[in-house]
């Protein structure tokens, strides 16, 4: 199995920081799902998407991603 980041957008997929293909064989693999999500977020990548690629069978997974809020660093507001 090849753990994938696609753009939502193109459909390309990851090959390294700003540049995309279409081959999933020269597009960057990530060991897991999380290692996938924790690049994206220090890279600070948007518009992916994790694709599941399973070459023994005919079929992938297509996991969306969507930044939670909770994990932004946002100031505190300032009280008046």
């Amino acid at each position: 199995m090849k753990v994938l980041l696609q753009d939502k957008e193109s459909g390309l997929y990851l090959k390294e920081v700003g540049v995309t293909t279409r081959d999933t064989w020269d597009a960057m693999d990530f060991l897991s799902s999380s290692r996938a999500i924790e690049f994206c977020a220090i890279q600070k990548i948007n518009g992916m998407q994790i694709v599941l690629r399973f070459d023994e069978q005919h079929f992938d997974i297509v996991l969306p991603m969507v930044m939670d809020r909770r994990y932004h660093h946002a100031r505190p507001a300032h009280a008046i």
